[in-house]
């Protein structure tokens, strides 16, 4: 069973590929992109990664109940975590993209404490072994590695990576950033808020 899903993982990816910034066309999509100014100091401050598409056509529907692997090795899955917004990022260590907003993720999840959940799910098909020490290396304050080896959970949404969905306190997905972003900034932090 694994060597089909890797084929289909490949041919995921072969298809779509990492971080595929298209226009999906819909009135529920918007592209968020960085805000001009003529300001040099500002623009050092500014957004200037918070590039991707918003997709908000999947709101209200359930989170998935596709199990995958804790940082403790058992099995869990989304409904978990109910009871407080989630925040749910599809990554992979071979998307640059996605290693590249891992520190925001990081700071994000830091600076949300306990009022939110920031859950980042590894698409990685070896699993622990390639997770691990990227987890050792960066080192992060909050982020804790948990493993979908099977890759169900980026095949099921047929979504590119980075993918980012947030799910509010019932588990109702409120919307989903395609592509890669700051989250760091003041955007990130007024599309969290909409999550109660």
């Amino acid at each position: 069973m694994r060597p089909v899903i890797a084929l289909l993982l490949l041919a995921a990816l072969g298809i779509g590929g990492c971080d595929r910034q298209s226009d999906a066309g819909s009135q529920a999509n918007e592209t968020i992109a960085a805000p001009a100014s003529n300001d040099a100091a500002a623009n050092e401050t500014v957004e200037a990664e918070v590039i991707g598409t918003l997709d908000r056509s999947h709101k209200g529907e359930s989170a998935p109940t596709i199990p995958f692997e804790t940082p403790g090795g058992a099995k869990g899955s989304l409904a978990d975590f109910r009871g407080k917004p989630v925040l749910l990022n599809l990554w992979a260590t071979w998307c640059v993209p996605c290693v590249k907003e891992m520190p925001t993720l990081d700071a994000l999840a830091v600076s949300l404490g306990d009022t939110a959940q920031v859950v980042v799910l590894s698409q990685d098909l070896d699993g622990a072994a390639k997770v691990t020490p990227f987890f050792q290396k960066a080192n992060f304050k909050k982020l804790q590695p948990y493993l979908d080896t099977d890759a169900a959970f980026s095949l099921s949404m047929a979504v590119n990576l980075p993918t980012t969905i947030l799910y509010d306190s019932n588990g109702k997905e409120v919307w989903r950033m395609l592509g890669g972003m700051d989250w760091t900034g003041k955007t990130a932090r007024e599309l969290i808020a909409e999550a109660k």
